[in-house]
């Protein structure tokens, strides 16, 4: 019996000195087929029935405990030779020799997108998003356009199967699905890309971006929107840059407005982009017309609000000095690579 505990010993001692390729030797050396507990079990019949069951029995546990150990010191110098190379092939990722190529950049239309999203948060909007199919009742009557009205003729929608969804023309549905969950106040702007069925020239194309913003609460005026949409052109813009407002129509909106910006391509002059009016019609805007509340459920009587709406590709153009909205989806490098 002591024999075996000093077997134990002797082998837990070599084990925990060994490297990964030693330890089958040292397996061998005890449980080979000439091993020193191999022997010894083998040895059992000189002994009497009760000595046996002894022997044998501290003989297997020796064998189990040696095991153990030895698979036990494998999975730690498994672990201590993988962080070894782990550490000699650690790769420094900030180094200009693994990346030798140029660092990319942020779309200009993304990059307009974002900027115009921190400027309205900074001013309490939240952002939210909707599909890009709609279905006719999103698109236009909870907009209060009915079905006879010119802006649902096929020639400016891309109607899809079956006549009954939509590719969004506008992101003004956005503010539908906002109002439909949540009771005002509610300030929210709603970026996103949309459709149009129509020819592409330098300021026009089939497909471009949108934001739509909405503020509704208790006594929301005109004169919010008009500050709101001021204080917003002068953070883009800065504060020197020349907008008005016309007039206008919108289904949804009563009164309505568009807001120009003075061409800075032109300084006012005069150019194909602003159709040598001197001026860059930026966005659409207005107070929310009642009967878009009463399609969500709103108390007119109680609640007002205002809407606006803009493209994001014009603003873009305004900003960046770009001529021709075609520019944007042509991805030629020699373009994007400026931004």
């Amino acid at each position: 019996m002591n024999d075996i505990d000093k077997i134990i010993e002797e082998a837990s001692a070599k084990i925990n000195s060994s490297d990964i390729a030693v330890l089958e030797s040292v397996k061998n050396e005890y449980m080979g087929k000439n091993g020193v507990l191999t022997l010894i079990l083998k040895s059992l019949s000189q002994y009497s029935i009760e000595e046996k069951k002894v022997i044998g029995a501290q003989a297997n546990r020796a064998k189990s405990v040696i095991e153990s150990e030895i698979e036990k010191r494998k999975e730690i110098l498994k672990k201590m030779l993988i962080d070894e190379k782990m550490a000699k092939e650690k790769v420094d990722y900030s180094s200009a020799f693994y990346f030798p190529f140029a660092k990319g950049s942020f779309h200009p239309v993304i990059r307009t997108i974002e900027e115009i999203t921190s400027i309205f948060k900074s001013l309490g909007f939240s952002v939210a998003d909707g599909p890009e199919i709609e279905t006719e009742w999103y698109n236009f009557e909870a907009l209060n356009i009915p079905v006879n009205h010119p802006a649902r003729d096929t020639q400016d929608t891309f109607y899809l199967e079956g006549m009954k969804n939509v590719m969004r023309t506008h992101t003004s549905p956005g503010q539908i699905h906002v109002m439909e969950k949540q009771q005002p106040p509610v300030k929210v702007i709603v970026p996103g890309r949309v459709y149009r069925n129509e020819a592409s020239d330098a300021s026009h194309s089939a497909t471009f971006h949108q934001i739509e913003g909405l503020s509704v609460g208790e006594n929301v005026t005109f004169a919010d929107l008009k500050s709101t949409l001021t204080l917003f052109i002068h953070k883009l813009y800065g504060q020197d840059v020349a907008l008005r407002f016309r007039p206008s129509h919108f289904q949804f909106t009563e009164p309505s407005a568009e807001v120009d910006v003075q061409c800075v391509l032109c300084n006012g002059k005069g150019c194909r982009v602003c159709k040598n009016s001197g001026w860059l019609e930026m966005l659409g805007c207005g107070m929310v017309h009642p009967n878009v509340f009463k399609a969500v459920n709103y108390d007119t009587k109680k609640y007002t609000g205002f809407a606006f709406g803009m493209g994001v590709e014009r603003l873009a153009m305004l900003k960046y000095g770009i001529d021709d909205i075609r520019l944007f989806y042509e991805n030629d490098l020699r373009f994007l690579k400026q931004f």
